[in-house]
């Protein structure tokens, strides 16, 4: 018998139906019964990992604390379980293949034809394992990426397959979520695409023991009783995932749903107490009933596509929640703000209770973020800069304080007589672009007195990286001389961490990426303070809306 028990969640009929977040919320119901879990993402792409793809192709890179770039949905798994991943949760078919071709080429098959099976599917099995050979979770839930029938998708179903044999009755599972669309013109939802995602499933020899099915409007009795019928399923079975008003409530809905209890009856686990999410549901309550709001501008190059910054718009509604307030965010593109006009500054930026620049790569908009710190810095509006948001924030600084026009990063200029932002160490003769930045945790000392201090509370903290370029230290006296201080130090190499403007109301920026580590039980303390600064200055602005008009009556 397994140290692990597995469920595995496959898909159908369409991308993007919410695997992640029916795997997450899985995870959490079976969490809050005492049981430990894990999740896992295999991604059918070629790339080694998504570090290299462009955010307009997959979303955000998220960074786990041992320094993989992985699939953004670990960020889901660890904001819904307040559980770290690793390298192990996340598996792609180039790294598959790297690793068999890795071992043909130092002869370890002994002359055999290597082949997609047994080799490939062998390797995918390996790797699945990992998590639950460790003997530190009960369950590894395992979410197959793309659906059904896609070729790239093939070997992972094979391998999937074989498993549920090779680990015997109830110890494996197979999850399959699928669509129920509406029809509006007969009023009717069809179950036809869920029947045939099924049937393709079966053709790769793999029997689903659970459907999941996303619909916009309740399954009734009559409906679950065919899917039942038609895909060997019992009607117990055939989940209503519905559509969420978000995603925090999809565990509440599974549990109506009872889907933890179905799977703990086919996997024959018994004698785990009830579910218990108090805490939740707390969260939950919170979040839908605000006592107050504020308004928060996103400044990035990304921004039609809101996954390529999902963990810091998920951050933002963790610490919006942790203030018991909504925080509206205004999603800005920098490239818009280059060709702005002073007034037209004013109208796009003024009304902002906070500004926060994001993270980002390349010079394409560069100027436009530039110009939204100075107008944070100069109209005293709460500004958060993270990675190249601080790293922009110290150009500017350079540019409008230190009187520097010059000034840039040797990423966008070279040639720049101040170069404040440069390669970091052991990094300048790097051509490789994948997985050779400074990736993962590190710690950082924070300077007493500092606004890092009066959020983290704790003078050693860890906190996950990925970049190449740092502020330059030989710059640094000239920074704090004029009123930008290193309130936060890499103690290992005295890398500057965090900066800050002590005169600003609220000026904070990180080399780090702190929305990483934010979780429903967890809100970033960085967020958390930056939230709550924008509060306050809403709070002031109104209290002086208030005086003029009183003044003027």
């Amino acid at each position: 018998m397994p140290l692990s028990k597995f469920v595995f969640v496959t898909g159908g009929v369409a991308s993007s139906l919410g695997k992640g977040i029916i795997s997450a919320s899985l995870g959490k119901l079976l969490q809050s019964r005492g049981l430990r879990v894990t999740i896992q993402k295999l991604d059918p792409y070629i790339n080694i990992d998504p570090g290299t793809l462009n955010p307009y192709e997959h979303g955000e890179c998220f960074v786990t604390e041992d320094g993989a770039e992985t699939d953004l949905d670990l960020g889901h798994y660890e904001r819904f379980l307040n559980v770290p991943t690793s390298q192990a949760n996340n598996v792609t078919t180039g790294r598959v293949y790297q690793t068999v071709i890795e071992r043909e080429r130092k002869g370890d098959y002994l002359g055999k034809t290597v082949q997609v099976i047994p080799h490939i599917t062998d390797e995918i099995k390996r790797r699945i394992k990992l998590l639950g050979e460790t003997g530190n979770y009960d369950i590894v839930i395992t979410e197959i990426g793309g659906t059904v029938g896609d070729i790239e998708s093939l070997p992972y179903v094979e391998a999937v397959r074989q498993l549920k044999y090779e680990l015997g009755a109830n110890n494996s599972i197979v999850i399959h979520l699928t669509l129920i669309p509406y029809l509006k013109a007969s009023g009717e939802l069809k179950t036809k695409p869920t029947q045939n995602s099924v049937k393709m499933l079966l053709e790769s020899g793999v029997q689903p023991d659970i459907l999941a099915c996303r619909t916009e409007y309740p399954l009734n009795d009559d409906i679950k009783r065919k899917i039942a019928l038609f895909c060997n399923v019992t009607p117990e079975s055939v989940i209503e995932a519905l559509d969420a008003e978000t995603i925090y409530d999809v565990p509440m809905l599974m549990k109506k749903e009872q889907l933890d209890k179905v799977v703990l009856k086919k996997l024959n686990i018994e004698n785990y107490p009830e579910t218990d999410l108090t805490k939740w549901e707390e969260f939950l309550y919170k979040l839908k009933n605000p006592i107050s709001r504020t308004k928060i501008g996103l400044i990035g190059k990304y921004v039609e596509l809101k996954d390529a910054y999902k963990s810091i718009a998920e951050a933002i509604i963790h610490a919006g929640v942790a203030n018991q307030c909504k925080a509206e965010v205004a999603w800005i593109h920098s490239e818009d703000i280059e060709e702005m006009t002073e007034e037209e500054m004013e109208q796009t930026l003024g009304g902002l209770n906070g500004i926060l620049v994001a993270p980002g790569f390349g010079s394409r908009g560069i100027e436009g973020k530039i110009k939204t710190i100075k107008f944070a810095r100069e109209h005293h509006i709460p500004f958060l800069g993270i990675c190249l948001g601080m790293q922009c924030a110290v150009i500017e600084f350079a540019r409008h304080v230190l009187g520097w026009k010059d000034a840039h990063s040797t990423e966008f200029n070279p040639s720049s007589a101040y170069p404040v932002i440069d390669f970091m160490e052991g990094q300048s003769a790097e051509i490789k672009k994948g997985g050779t930045m400074r990736l993962g945790a590190y710690t950082c000392k924070i300077m007493e007195g500092s606004k890092a201090m009066q959020v983290y509370q704790q003078p050693i903290i860890s906190e996950r990286h990925r970049h190449r370029y740092e502020f330059n230290n030989d710059f640094l006296p000239d920074f704090e001389q004029h009123g930008m201080i290193a309130t936060g130090i890499n103690p290992e190499k005295s890398l500057v961490e965090i900066i800050e403007i002590p005169e600003h109301p609220w000026f904070v920026g990180v080399q780090f990426h702190p929305e990483y580590k934010s979780t429903v039980a967890n809100p970033h303390p960085l967020f958390v303070g930056f939230i709550k600064a924008a509060l306050t200055v809403k709070k002031e602005r109104t209290k002086n809306d208030v005086k003029t008009k009183e003044d003027e009556a």
